[in-house]
């Protein structure tokens, strides 16, 4: 499959990048640092500006599939900067032929109860509440809209650098805990749940999450 990874050099992106290319898809990898980038046959980069929906309108034309590791960490006003650029992502998937559009998700917006989310939990760290309100209000506004098809995996409240094991437990709205009451998963399986998602849709235009048991 022929993809565009926008955010292919972060955390969750470069886990993104090389559970496709692995797989053997072509990948084109949207960054603004393209030197950051590994070398590989199936790996084209391309320097866009994620903010500049025309510029990236042209770049991910041509693809099967968009899948959106972007975020604003780095950004002074992280939650504000994160909605824009997804607001022009979507504009930029207007005018292309892309068949589907996968984000990356934030675990805040998952429920820990019924109606009461992880974010509104006490022990929700107050240095993450920007991310999680952007991650929050992303997915509001994707299943506000219907011109385009998405799909949205949240991860674990703990998501790090670990094995791929393969093994863990999908769902929808509700955080997933193993039985010690922990939410975990490694980056690598998170890469390995979003990339088979890509090759065989099972959430069109759903929220999905995963965790270890």
């Amino acid at each position: 499959m022929n993809i565009a990874l926008i955010g292919a050099s972060g955390f969750i992106g470069s886990a993104l990048l090389n559970e496709a290319l692995e797989r053997g898809h072509q990948v084109t990898a949207v960054v603004t640092h393209p030197e950051r980038l590994p070398q590989h046959d199936n790996l084209t980069p391309a320097k866009a500006d994620v903010m500049d929906s025309e510029a990236l309108a042209k770049v991910l034309a041509g693809h099967d599939a968009v899948i959106s590791a972007f975020s604003g960490h780095a950004q002074d006003d992280v939650y504000g900067y994160y909605i824009k650029g997804v607001e022009s992502i979507l504009r930029a998937l207007e005018s292309v032929d892309a068949k589907r559009f996968l984000i990356v998700g934030g675990a805040a917006s998952l429920e820990v109860a019924p109606g009461k989310l992880l974010f509104d939990t006490p022990e929700f760290p107050e240095q993450y509440k920007a991310t999680a309100q952007g991650a929050k209000a992303a997915l509001e506004l994707l299943r506000g809209q219907s011109e385009q098809t998405w799909t949205m995996l949240s991860p674990a409240a703990e998501i790090f650098p670990g094995e791929r094991t393969g093994r863990f437990q999908l769902g929808g709205d509700q955080l997933i805990t193993d039985q010690d009451g922990n939410s975990r998963i490694s980056v690598q399986d998170y890469a390995v749940a979003m990339i088979d998602e890509l090759e065989n849709p099972q959430h069109r235009d759903q929220r999905f999450t995963l965790g270890y048991v």
